[in-house]
């Protein structure tokens, strides 16, 4: 549109090529962030998520103790193996996805942000379906999740830093949101903790019931997310399904073949892989609408949260057959220093 003789555009015409510029990206589709829409900001979403991380995270403190933490010592390297890929190779598996995919840098930011979370109790309650060391599994898920206060935060600062979202002024982690990232992860499990030190009678008792609320508050909050944004979910797996699935396939592989080739015996490499492979994507959820107040962060966290269940499935199917057809068993838990699961 040329502008009149006086050399400005009129605020009509101008206002209409705002307009024009705003949904002529990406070969005319809206963009992303406008996708993502008010539609997230509900009840379920504001109130809620918060409640239903809090319902994860005490169940996984019911599941804790001291011990769990001095067993790293005890026998130190399926452990570092497990945090070494999830800290470190796994942030940069995720980075690699997306600058290869090329993905719009909100939803870039939202896959490396589920990729500096921690396992959560997901992971153990598939380790315990395939018989993999579920006590090592919550070790690793709890050392895991004190180390994600500090490390989610560099991941995303860093992300948002990289590939500048149009957004990113506003998605940022400071002190006091990553003071909130505290809260969400730590006092819940330190409750739960305590509880299980006081009345440990109770938390067991209460551990299957809080283990069974988990998954399903899992799978409303997934479900809540996804059927928020039912009418662009079609162009949001275009964006991130292939990608999400590809990371849950390396993060499963990477997660069993390394701890391998490293003498972990089979059944604490099942384990790490579950551990290393299923995010806490409900953690993601939370971090994206509640503390950075970004609905279009949550959405790979939560498509990744629906793909992970049928790829861990497939996973620990393979495994099992593997080791099955080579004529091995999966070893029992005696003499192994994690001691015996929690049922």
């Amino acid at each position: 549109m040329a502008p009149p003789s006086g050399g400005t555009l009129p605020p009509q015409a101008g206002a209409a090529e705002d307009a024009i510029d705003k949904t002529t990206v990406r070969g005319g589709n809206p963009p992303i962030e406008g996708r993502a829409g008010a539609a997230m900001d509900s009840a379920l979403t504001t109130i809620g998520l918060p409640v239903a991380l809090a319902v994860i995270m005490f169940g996984l403190g019911l599941s804790l103790t001291i011990e769990d933490f001095r067993r790293i010592g005890q026998r130190p390297k399926p452990v570092a193996i497990a945090l070494a890929a999830q800290l470190l190779l796994l942030p940069l598996v995720c980075f690699g996805l997306v600058t290869a995919f090329d993905l719009d840098p909100i939803l870039a930011v939202g896959m490396m942000l589920l990729a500096a979370s921690p396992g959560g109790t997901t992971a153990n309650l598939f380790s315990h379906l395939f018989r993999g060391d579920v006590a090592l599994n919550v070790t690793l898920t709890a050392v895991n999740s004190v180390i994600a206060v500090v490390t989610l935060p560099v991941v995303v600062n860093l992300s948002i830093a990289h590939f500048d979202p149009a957004e990113g002024g506003d998605v940022g982690l400071q002190l006091t949101k990553t003071a909130q990232v505290f809260a969400i992860v730590l006092v819940p499990v330190a409750i739960g903790m305590l509880v299980r030190r006081s009345s440990p009678g109770f938390a067991d008792s209460a551990d299957k019931p809080v283990r069974i609320a988990s998954a399903v508050v899992l799978a409303l909050v997934i479900g809540g997310a996804l059927l928020a944004e039912r009418e662009n979910l079609a162009d949001y797996l275009a964006d991130i399904g292939l990608p999400a699935t590809l990371f849950c396939a390396l993060s499963l592989t990477l997660g069993y073949v390394l701890p391998r080739l490293a003498g972990v015996d089979e059944r604490q490499s099942l384990s790490s892989a579950f551990e290393v492979g299923i995010h806490n994507s409900t953690l993601a959820i939370a971090v994206a609408i509640s503390v950075l107040d970004s609905e279009t962060l949550a959405v790979p966290a939560a498509v990744y949260g629906v793909l992970m269940f049928p790829l861990a499935l497939v996973a620990g199917g393979v495994i099992r057959r593997m080791h099955h057809g080579a004529g091995r068993r999966v070893p029992t838990r005696e003499g192994l220093d994690y001691g015996a699961e929690r049922d």
